[in-house]
């Protein structure tokens, strides 16, 4: 087994360019506990330190191919948890943002938005029950309740007496009375 140790820091990328696992365990070795420290001091807490920490090595090797260092190895590193910092930062003024902006949506518009969501399911059901009307009466009671015809505009649309449009319209009240009474029970 190689012995990283001797290498520069310039090695060292080179190697971790074509995958060298032991280049990259070296790197991790040298700059990982400097890292650590650093990261302690900007963020004041040692887990989000760690988490910054091991987000920049992990990044480190994801993007061992591609990345270009402008600068030194070190110069990189100190960047990178930096910007991590900032991202973690940033991550945390969302989450506070988003979090205030619920809780007054929540104090100001609880029951609307509850209420919003009831009528939503509540005329999806009234739908589907309705498609399980037979053709002929689901047909006169949308013309009647959708599309707000008259008795008498339906007949004349259908060629059918306005008796059987009151009759076809009436026995499907019926049946979607039956059919959610339970549900109305249940939602009011």
């Amino acid at each position: 087994m190689e012995n990283f140790v001797q290498y520069t820091d310039q090695q060292l990328l080179s190697l971790l360019k074509d995958s060298s696992q032991g280049a990259y365990t070296q790197i991790y070795d040298r700059y990982h506990g400097l890292l650590y420290i650093y990261a302690c001091k900007i963020t004041k807490e040692e887990s989000e330190a760690e988490d910054i920490v091991q987000d920049v090595f992990v990044y480190l090797w994801d993007k061992r191919k591609t990345i270009i260092f402008e600068k030194s190895l070190s110069a990189y590193l100190y960047s990178a948890v930096r910007y991590k910092f900032f991202d973690l930062l940033d991550h945390k003024k969302v989450r506070t943002n988003y979090s205030a902006s619920f809780q007054n949506f929540t104090e100001n518009f609880p029951v609307q938005a509850d209420q919003i969501l009831r009528e939503k399911e509540l005329s999806a059901l009234i739908e589907k029950e309705i498609a399980c009307l037979p053709d002929k009466m689901r047909n006169v009671f949308e013309l009647s309740r959708k599309h707000h015809l008259s008795h008498r505009e339906i007949a004349e649309i259908l060629h059918i007496s306005q008796k059987t449009v009151k009759n076809q319209v009436n026995n499907a009240l019926k049946e979607l009375r039956v059919k959610l009474s339970t549900l109305f029970t249940w939602l009011f």
